[in-house]
């Protein structure tokens, strides 16, 4: 059997975010890009102080790089949303509902008329 190329790199085999390290690491760099770029744009608007044009835009550009290269380093990616797994337990009735095994019981009126019809109640009490 060949044996295959192996880096020291493990391989993500999930979904789970850069570690904290690695973040730092990239908006670090690119921290250090936006505020590289600003020392560049300065000395060429020096070099083109004749064409005032160019040299105001290269340092009117120059300007708000600080700011904007904090601003990429401080933001952090947003953090997925998701939900919790819980568990969900399947409800089950405990016993099920027996089937009648007597008719139902009849309703006696307490209320009825007084001459006796229509009533269930004993004569005589």
């Amino acid at each position: 059997m060949e044996e295959r190329d192996r880096s020291g790199d493990p391989v993500l085999i999930t979904e789970a975010a850069p570690s904290y390290d690695d973040e730092l690491a990239a908006r670090k760099r690119k921290y250090m890009f936006t505020m590289g770029m600003r020392f560049p744009c300065l000395i060429l608007a020096g070099i083109f102080y004749q064409t005032w044009w160019l040299a105001l835009a290269l340092l009117v550009l120059s300007i708000p790089l600080p700011w904007v290269a904090v601003l990429i380093a401080n933001d952090r990616p947003p953090r997925k949303s998701e939900e919790a797994n819980r568990y969900q337990r399947q409800h089950r009735k405990i016993e099920a509902a027996p089937e009648p095994a007597i008719e139902p019981h009849q309703v006696i009126d307490v209320d009825a008329p007084a001459d006796g019809q229509g009533t269930d109640r004993p004569a005589g009490g």
